[in-house]
Formats: structure tokens, sequence, C-alpha cells
């Protein structure tokens, strides 16, 4: 598997894409997900954002961030920092009150 640090070049992916085999891939994770060796992962963005029953694209339109930043926070990919993180801790906690100040 590649390096999640540095980023593979066009020829070291195709060469990492061509000795994939999708099928086994795929077998082994239905496989783990029977054998309950999976996971959901909970991000406090989903909650926040589902708190205020907003689509991703009305939740990061109120944040004032990009669809693609809050998809990273809800991913995991990417943590808020700042502003946007007691926004988000706003938005748990009591929803109306964050979408009461949007609707002004």
């Amino acid at each position: 598997m590649p390096s999640k640090s540095k980023p593979l070049t066009d020829a070291q992916l195709r060469a990492y894409e061509s000795k994939r085999d999708l099928a086994a891939e795929l077998l082994e994770s239905v496989q783990q997900m029977k054998a309950g060796k999976t996971q959901v992962v909970s991000s406090p963005a989903i909650e926040a954002r589902e708190r205020t029953g907003l689509s991703q694209s009305q939740f990061a339109k109120l944040l004032g961030v990009s669809v693609r930043t809050l998809q990273g926070w809800e991913q995991g990919r990417k943590q808020p920092s700042g502003a946007a993180r007691t926004l988000l801790a706003i938005a748990r906690k009591n929803p109306k009150a964050l979408l009461a100040v949007a609707g002004e």
C-alpha cells in the first residue's frame, strides 16, 4: 500500500493500481463486515449537521466553508479549527440557536 504522506507519481500510481485485485479487496471487506470487524465512525461534524436537519451544502453555507471542507470534517480527513469548531459545538448542543442566528 502506498504511503499516505508522500504522493505517488503517475507512473507509481499506475503500477500500484495494475497490481491490485479489486475483487479480492471487496471480498475481504465484506468478510470483515460480516465478522463484525468494522466500526462505524461518528463525527462531531455529522452529528452537528444532522441535529440542524440541513443538507451538507446548506450546512456548509451556514458555517461559511466549502462542501468539500465539510465532507473532509465528516469523513475524518480534516479537523475544524477555531471558530468552526465552536460553531459545530453550538450546533450539537443547541441547533435551534445556530439556525436562529442564521435566519437573521
